[in-house]
C-alpha cells in the first residue's frame, strides 16, 4: 500500500469532496463556437500550445491514476475537441485499465466521431456525450462558425450509437436570439432517436465569448416551452454532485435535462476539479488561477508527492462562482472554456 494511502477521501473548506476529473487532451478544435473559441479570438495565426508543452498519455495516466487515491471515480475526456488528439484509443485503453475508475466519457463536438467511435468502444471508453446546438443547418453553422455539415454530426451520433455508446448524451448551449427556437426540435429528435437529451444556460465562462445576461434563456424557461407539448415529472438526483436537473416525460419518452448554472448554481455539490492539457489543475469552471502538476511530473516528483499536492489543493478549495455571480460582466483573468474542457 502506498505511503500516503489516505485514510480519508480529501473534502474542500465547504466539505464537498472530488469525484469527478475533466481531463483536456489538446487545445485546439477544428469548430470555432461564439460561446467558446470564438474566431475573432482563435483566428489564423492564434498560438496555440506546443506539443512539447502538452501531457503525454504516460503522464495523463499517471495524475489520473494518482487522482483516484483522492477520491475520482469519473472521468471525462474533452479539449479543444479530444479527437483532434492522435490515437486518443490508446489514452482511453490505459485509462479504463485503471480499476478505481467507475466511468469513463467523452465529449466532442461529433464531426470526428463517426471514424473513431467503434475504435473508442472497444478501448473501453463507456459513454459519450455530443454537443448538438441546433437542427436547423443554417443555426448551426452560425453558431459553430464552420463549414462542417450539421449530417456529419449526426453521423457522428449515428456511429456512437451503433458501437454500443449508447444512449448517446447530446448537451445543448441555449443562447437567445440564436437557437432558442430549436428547443423543442432537438427534444423531439432526442426522444425519437433514445438520447438524453442536456439544456445548458449560456455562461460566463472566461471572457473572449462576450457573454450578456440578456442571452441567457434560463432552464425554467427550457423546461417550460417542453412541457407545454411533452408533460415533465422532475427526477431526483442520481449521483452526489450531479449537476443536471432532470425531468422525465410523462408518457415514458426518456428524459431531459437542463445544466442551470446562471439562474439555479449548483455549487455546494460540485465534486469536479479539470485538468488541462498542458498540465494545470483548476477546482473551478470560472477559475482564474490552476496548479501546476507538469513541472512537478517531469522533475521526478514521486507519487506520493503528487497525492499530496493533488490533496492539498483539493482541500484548501472555496470556489463558489457561480452563487456569488454578478451582471457585471467576465472577468478577463478567468480562465477560457477551451483550456479546461467545460
Amino acid at each position: 500500500m502506498p505511503s500516503t494511502e489516505l485514510r480519508a477521501v480529501p473534502t474542500d473548506r465547504l466539505g464537498r469532496r472530488l469525484r469527478d476529473l475533466r481531463v483536456s487532451v489538446t487545445d485546439r478544435c477544428n469548430f470555432r463556437c461564439g460561446y467558446c473559441m470564438p474566431r475573432s479570438t482563435y483566428c489564423p495565426g492564434f498560438r496555440f500550445a506546443a506539443r512539447a508543452q502538452i501531457l503525454s498519455f504516460e503522464e495523463i495516466t499517471r495524475v489520473v491514476a494518482l487522482a483516484t487515491r483522492c477520491g475520482v471515480r469519473k472521468v471525462r475526456l474533452t479539449g479543444g475537441e479530444p479527437l483532434l488528439r492522435r490515437d486518443l484509443a490508446g489514452l482511453v485503453a490505459r485509462l479504463a485499465a485503471l480499476p478505481q475508475v467507475e466511468d469513463l466519457a467523452l465529449t466532442t463536438n461529433g464531426s470526428l466521431l463517426t471514424a473513431h467511435a467503434r475504435a473508442l468502444r472497444q478501448a473501453g471508453l463507456s459513454r459519450v456525450t455530443v454537443s448538438l446546438d441546433s437542427l436547423d443547418e443554417q443555426v448551426f453553422r452560425r453558431m459553430h462558425d464552420v463549414e462542417v455539415p450539421l449530417a456529419a454530426v449526426l453521423a457522428g451520433i449515428a456511429a456512437a450509437r451503433a458501437a454500443g455508446l449508447g444512449p448517446v448524451k447530446l448537451n445543448t448551449v441555449v443562447r437567445r436570439g440564436l437557437n432558442q427556437d430549436g428547443i423543442l426540435d432537438l427534444a423531439d429528435f432526442a426522444r425519437n432517436e433514445g438520447h438524453v437529451l442536456r439544456f445548458i444556460e449560456y455562461m460566463d465562462v472566461g471572457h473572449s465569448n462576450g457573454w450578456r445576461l440578456d442571452e441567457v434563456v434560463p432552464a425554467q424557461e427550457i423546461i417550460e416551452r417542453i412541457a407545454q407539448v411533452h408533460p415533465l415529472d422532475p427526477l431526483p438526483p442520481r449521483t452526489p454532485g450531479e449537476v443536471a436537473r432532470r425531468y422525465r416525460y410523462r408518457d415514458g419518452g426518456g428524459e431531459v435535462g437542463v445544466i442551470a448554472s446562471v439562474t439555479q448554481p449548483f455549487c455546494g455539490a460540485c465534486t469536479r476539479a479539470r485538468l488541462t492539457a498542458q498540465g494545470r489543475l483548476y477546482t473551478c469552471l470560472f477559475a482564474t488561477e490552476g496548479t501546476d502538476l507538469r513541472a512537478p511530473l517531469r522533475a521526478g516528483a514521486s507519487d506520493d508527492e503528487i497525492v499530496a499536492r493533488l490533496a492539498g489543493v483539493w482541500r484548501e478549495r472555496t470556489d463558489r462562482y457561480s452563487e456569488r455571480r454578478t451582471a457585471a460582466g467576465p472577468d478577463p483573468s478567468r480562465v477560457e472554456m477551451s483550456t479546461v474542457g467545460g
